[in-house]
């Protein structure tokens, strides 16, 4: 039987992207096998750093204000619910127009994979492989987008490589996830565990799950959404250590990052408009 979810993936939200001026290419980003899907804009499918640079060199580059007048590439990183451009499809129409914009899939995710698993599976190490696939498609740097999960990757990426990415965006994220707050919020949702709320197996899981995280109540036939957990629910276990990696003491949480004292804009607004506009005007500011 044809999935209806896989028919408007390829048909409806892949078309909206390649409209948009992106294609997908995947990047192999260390010699392990770890490999990241991103979608890129087609005229940057063929760039890539003109010589291997040395550490040293390449932070000094960093380091330099830009100064080519060049577009501002935004790098959008989804959040447990959908792959990366079915999450952003909406937003990168608009975006494009001015930046150039970047939809990973983040690991365990798309088409987006690591021989990893068990090992080291935090957001840090989600961060440093979207660092590494940017830095070979030659991005410099970047406004680091995220959304639910993706706003914890953005986080990392910028505390890690404050040379690469300038600015962070989030919304419906926190810069860590304390142990204390993971508990407020499995209480607030009445769940056991966030791999039982974000990785559902049944009809009425997905339900919920679109319920809190949408601000429109959209309403999908049984079938669609039987397609859905087939198509996007997948590498379960990883996943699920995923969200176990996410969490950590409340002692560690307290510790305050330098580079975070910076103004960063966090949006938690449930209205989606509102978040489209904020967005917008956060990456001209």
């Amino acid at each position: 039987m044809v999935n209806l979810v896989h028919v408007a993936m390829q048909q409806l939200v892949h078309r909206l992207a390649k409209m948009a001026g992106l294609w997908a290419r995947t990047v192999d980003v260390d010699d392990a096998g770890t490999v990241i899907s991103i979608w890129v804009p087609k005229d940057k499918l063929l760039r890539a750093p003109a010589a291997e640079e040395t550490e040293t060199e390449r932070r000094k580059k960093e380091e330099k204000p830009d100064a080519d007048g060049g577009r501002l590439s935004v790098v959008l990183l989804h959040g447990f619910a959908g792959d990366g451009i079915l999450t952003w499809v909406l937003q990168v129409g608009a975006l494009a127009r001015h930046y150039d914009v970047y939809v990973p899939d983040l690991l365990f995710f798309g088409g987006s994979t690591s021989p990893a698993g068990g090992g080291d599976l935090s957001p840090g190490f989600q961060a440093e492989c979207v660092a590494a696939a940017l830095r070979m498609l030659g991005v410099e740097r970047c406004v680091a987008v995220g959304f639910s999960y993706g706003g914890f990757v953005a986080f990392k990426m910028a505390e890690a490589h404050p040379g690469l990415v300038v600015s962070v965006v989030a919304t419906g994220s926190l810069v860590d996830m304390s142990r204390s707050t993971s508990e407020a919020m499995l209480r607030r949702l009445g769940a056991a565990s966030f791999a039982e709320f974000l990785l559902p197996d049944d009809v009425a899981g997905l339900r919920s799950l679109f319920a809190t995280g949408t601000y429109r109540k959209w309403w999908f036939p049984d079938r669609v959404l039987r397609d859905y957990i087939k198509l996007m629910i997948f590498n379960r276990k990883e996943r699920a250590q995923l969200l176990e990696r996410l969490v950590i003491s409340d002692e560690d949480a307290a510790v305050v990052v330098p580079c975070f004292r910076q103004e960063i804009l966090l949006l938690w607004g449930e209205d989606d408009s509102i978040f489209n506009m904020e967005l917008a005007r956060s990456l001209k500011e």
